[in-house]
């Protein structure tokens, strides 16, 4: 726990020096000092904002009392929650809910009455990884926040509407956190490789570095200004001993020996992340799962979005699986959505298996087929008005209108399917077949039915 002014990191990024010359680390020494330095967010920050007016202390009592910022790591929230203190001279108090209990924060609210009534000034709790306190935990934070007590900025990874309760949610506004886009990461990296609080000019970081640095942090500042500190240290610690103490070059090889991953050759913004993309869905389609896999893990390494994967998977479930598999729809869709509960790494666990079941699965495109025919006669202006016997009968006037007329209910056919007409006259005529059965996999069995229920149908 740290209050504004009572210690040397209690805002960091200040530039100071702790006990015994322990400089905080590059991100925490580089964390933005005021509005103008905070890299992306600018639809958050933008003027007028819930969350610029609780910063700059302009709300008022129209203003909100708290707000809970969501969003993936390195986007923001610790930086957002010191401004909310510092800008308006406010004590700030730090607790993270992976160890503090309700005992804390009472104590909280304790020092925040006393700070009120010795100095006037406003405190602000802010609550790292929310979702980890248990209902009666969030529920102590209640009374503080409603009586204004203290701004409560919580933060948190996780959904909100699913992890903190619907009161605490009510009296807060919520904000929204994006990853950081490459060329913010880039300008975070640097500003931080020649500000007097960061690497001072002591080093530099070629093309090449820079961008399979900003590649790899993934849109999270935290983890790029984590990686450049450490290849700086790498860098340091190669120099033969004599050498020159001038400014270092940090390579490639340094980066990457940081970050303890190889450079990948894939770009998720040129012509290789379509490239790999395309072989990742192909590999799947021609079963090659060693292939399939192979390219998972290219755009896994290179910091694509898992859920851009996933997506690709569940397309690829039903465009070239289809009724070949129907599980493997199934399995593709549950991926989807373990992945973006989950997360990187344990993610990628899910995405193989999905992988695999798509790639090994009997493959029919013929569902893919069938609707881009249908969709082609439509748009062609064939298929005339419903039958009369297939409109809707249940409001007043439809029978007058004969709509429903001669209906066979089908339950009531002996072996539950009876000759009946259901394709408009000019596709009957034309006697359309958009869904043709392949002989793979669990559609074997479907093309045999389909051609006996289609004779009973059309009483051929």
């Amino acid at each position: 726990m740290s209050s504004g002014g009572a210690d040397l990191f209690s805002v960091p990024g200040d530039g100071t020096v702790g006990p015994g010359d322990l400089r905080p680390p590059l991100a925490v020494r580089m964390r933005p000092r005021g509005l103008d330095e905070v890299a992306g967010q600018q639809d958050v920050l933008r003027p007028g904002s819930p969350m610029r007016r609780l910063i700059e202390g302009s709300g008022g009592l129209a203003g909100p009392l708290s707000a809970i910022l969501w969003g993936p790591p390195g986007t923001g929230k610790t930086t957002l929650a010191h401004l909310v203190a510092t800008a308006s001279d406010r004590r700030f108090v730090e607790l993270s809910a992976v160890t503090a209990g309700v005992k804390d924060v009472r104590a909280v609210m304790e020092q925040a009455v006393q700070e009120r009534s010795l100095h006037g000034r406003q405190s602000v709790l802010f609550l790292d990884e929310i979702h980890r306190f248990t209902k009666a935990q969030q529920d102590a934070l209640l009374p503080g926040v409603e009586n204004r007590l203290v701004i409560l900025v919580a933060a948190t990874t996780e959904n909100p509407s699913f992890s903190v309760i619907a009161p605490l949610l009510s009296r807060s506004v919520l904000v929204r956190l994006g990853p950081l886009e490459d060329e913010e990461i880039r300008a975070v990296v640097a500003r931080a490789l020649v500000d007097e609080r960061g690497l001072a000019g002591e080093f530099t970081l070629p093309e090449e570095a820079t961008e399979h640095l900003v590649r790899m942090a993934g849109g999270d500042a935290r983890r790029a200004l984590t990686t450049l500190e450490a290849a700086a240290g790498v860098t340091a610690d190669a120099r033969p001993a004599g050498a020159d103490e001038g400014v270092a070059e940090i390579t490639l090889a340094h980066v990457e020996q940081a970050m303890a991953h190889a450079a990948v050759r894939y770009d998720r913004a040129g012509d290789q992340h379509y490239d790999v993309a395309s072989a990742f869905i192909k590999s799947m389609r021609g079963s090659d799962v060693d292939a399939a896999l192979h390219y998972l893990a290219r755009q896994l390494e290179a910091g694509e979005d898992p859920r851009f994967i996933a997506r690709r998977i569940v397309i690829a479930a039903s465009e070239d699986v289809g009724m070949g598999d129907p599980t493997a729809l199934q399995t593709a869709v549950a991926a989807l959505h373990a992945v973006a509960q989950i997360g990187m790494p344990e993610a990628r666990i899910i995405l193989a298996q999905a992988v695999v079941h798509n790639a090994l699965a009997p493959k029919s495109n013929a569902a893919y087929a069938a609707i881009n025919a249908a969709i082609a006669d439509v748009r062609a202006g064939r298929g005339g008005p419903v039958p009369a016997h297939l409109r809707g009968s249940g409001y007043a006037g439809a029978a007058r209108l004969g709509h429903g007329d001669g209906y066979r209910y089908t339950h009531d056919e002996p072996s539950g399917v009876g000759p009946q007409q259901y394709l408009p006259d000019d596709l009957l005529a034309a006697d359309v077949d958009y869904y043709r059965p392949t002989g793979r996999g669990w559609e074997e069995r479907l093309g045999s039915r389909w051609q006996e229920l289609r004779r009973i149908i059309r009483g051929r």
